[in-house]
């Protein structure tokens, strides 16, 4: 019984087929422009009315070709495939009986040129295989998507709370940096009066010891320069010093001794120290056996003592046949005391400092060690040093909380800001890398944050873009970004990616390419991009 309903319905709906009369080639969907037609048959451009008989009569009529669907007549003609358990289509009509097998059901070759096997079941077969392969990914990749779906809502709403507890974490962060800044500057105050007064009386015991030090050079001149002890400095005397000699001629005249006298023939002390020495002092030169003698005794008050050392024992007197090789070492050790330039940091030579330069910078670092150094400050003092250390210890820690607490704040809010799809589903994604690699690189892609590439060989990388904005076309805008701003082309555009969204099982990047010079595309697959799929497919779809 259930044989023969079945039988009744395939055989009511092949009569439902066979009921509606078309000429070979033309479409279910086109029959009826050729049905009802018996006499005349008007060309579906509406150029021309022909007789009906001149349909498929192997020569073209009608412009548009739609007099000839079953024949290679008209260039312009289209042959319809019925292709009956696969995909119908349309070829050309110029490959009708052209020897090739080009509709699954052979039905383009019905001249029995060459014998078409109908392979539509077959193929039809497969390709219900491939539909029903992608669905069950759409079915599983749409299944992941609710998790990552879960997943982003749930961080989101962990993201908002997070957010509210670390606003009031920053309230009371600020609060006591607040109160430890004005620890700070209260403990600041004291110790700044207290070395502010300790400095400004060093101040002032300097200047007592500098005045005290420029007498003594000052008495030390004068005695110096009184060479017979009369306790006046004469005419002659002065004569007697060529850093006097004004017009460099070589000899230090009356005239010239005498304007540094202050016109006086002879200077007693107090002349000497309240006239002279004020102009003099920065010309006025000791001698070098002076010199020589207050850098020694310099060296003795600041020095410690020198350390004992055991003496090497006495090397062996030398061969008389190594006198020539002696003398060559003398002549080599002469030579390397010599001076020599010296080489800079960029590898050009530095001029050697002259003679004047050199003693003037000897004298230079001579007045650093010998300046007095400034006494440590009392113990009521460092106290107060100490509190105001720890109160600015203190403030710091506080402050870098702040700043943290900030920082923190700033990236909960740019996530929470990001456009990660109407259901937050591509929150998965961010945070984490993805790579493809090549014949010639290796492309790395961070979603919402870079993309770049590197050699296979080896080299630093290339950045290709920063995260812009969603790409897509309204109303998918999802299916694809745009990273910018890259890495400058030579002589061209900053480098930039289109990156394409495409559903799969996983997130993976699955091609990179340069369609244009310095514009990428990748191409990446993600749960995220899966939309809800249609019924699974059972049948091939036959045109009806």
């Amino acid at each position: 019984m259930f044989l023969l309903k079945l039988c009744l319905i395939f055989n009511s709906f092949y009569m439902s087929k066979a009921s509606v009369p078309r000429p070979r080639g033309v479409s279910i969907t086109m029959a009826s422009f050729y049905a009802g037609q018996s006499e005349n048959f008007s060309c579906l451009d509406n150029s021309l009315v022909v007789p009906f008989n001149y349909v498929n009569d192997d020569y073209c009529d009608c412009p548009d070709g739609s007099d000839e669907p079953g024949t290679a007549a008209c260039i312009n003609g289209k042959f319809h495939c019925t292709n009956a358990g696969y995909i119908p289509n349309y070829i050309p009509s110029s490959r009708v009986n052209d020897g090739f097998c080009d509709c699954c059901d052979g039905t383009d070759e019905y001249s029995e040129i060459i014998s078409c096997p109908n392979k539509c079941i077959e193929l039809g077969k497969k390709a219900m295989e491939e539909r029903m392969k992608v669905h069950k990914m759409q079915m599983e990749g749409f299944a992941k998507k609710q998790e990552f779906i879960n997943e982003g809502k749930k961080a989101k709403e962990e993201k908002k709370s997070k957010l509210i507890e670390l606003e009031a974490l920053k309230i009371a962060a600020e609060q006591h940096k607040t109160e430890m800044e004005a620890e700070k500057n209260s403990a600041e105050g004291p110790e700044k009066l207290a070395k502010d007064t300790h400095e400004k009386a060093w101040e002032e015991e300097k200047k007592s010891l500098q005045k005290e030090k420029e007498i003594t050079i000052a008495k030390e001149a004068f005695t110096e320069l009184d060479s017979d002890s009369n306790q006046f400095v004469s005419v002659d005397e002065l004569k007697s010093h060529s850093e006097f000699d004004i017009d460099s001629d070589g000899t230090v005249s009356d005239d010239e001794a005498k304007e540094y006298m202050e016109e006086a023939t002879e200077a007693s002390y107090d002349h000497f120290i309240e006239k002279m020495w004020p102009n003099i002092k920065e010309i006025y030169r000791k001698p070098k056996k002076l010199e020589d003698e207050v850098s020694q005794q310099e060296e003795e008050t600041t020095t410690s003592p020198p350390v004992q050392v055991t003496p090497s024992p006495p090397l062996e007197p030398p061969q008389d046949d190594d006198d020539g090789a002696d003398e060559d070492s003398d002549e080599d050790a002469d030579e390397d005391d010599e001076t020599t330039p010296e080489e800079g940091v960029d590898g050009h030579v530095q001029p050697l400092p002259t003679g004047d330069e050199a003693k003037k910078k000897t004298e230079e670092g001579k007045d650093k060690e010998t300046q007095p150094q400034m006494p440590d400050y009392d113990q009521a003092t460092k106290a107060l040093i100490e509190a105001a250390d720890q109160a600015r210890s203190k403030y710091q820690d506080a402050d870098k909380k702040v700043r943290e607490l900030e920082k923190d704040i700033s990236d909960v809010k740019k996530i929470l800001d990001l456009d990660l799809g109407p259901d937050n589903e591509f929150y998965s994604l961010y945070s984490k890398c993805f790579e493809y690699t090549d014949r010639e690189y290796t492309y790395s892609f961070c979603p919402f944050d870079r993309a770049s590439q590197r050699s296979k060989s080896g080299g630093i990388e290339t950045s290709l873009g920063h995260w812009g904005h969603w790409d897509g076309v309204a109303p998918d805008i999802y299916k694809s970004q745009k990273y910018d701003k890259g890495q400058n082309c030579w002589n061209g555009p900053d480098r930039s990616v289109k990156v394409h969204f495409d559903c799969g099982i996983d997130s993976e990047l699955r091609g990179a390419s340069e369609p244009s010079r310095c514009e990428y595309a990748f191409s990446f697959v993600t749960p995220a991009s899966c939309a809800k799929p249609a019924p699974s497919p059972t049948t091939n779809r036959d045109e009806l």
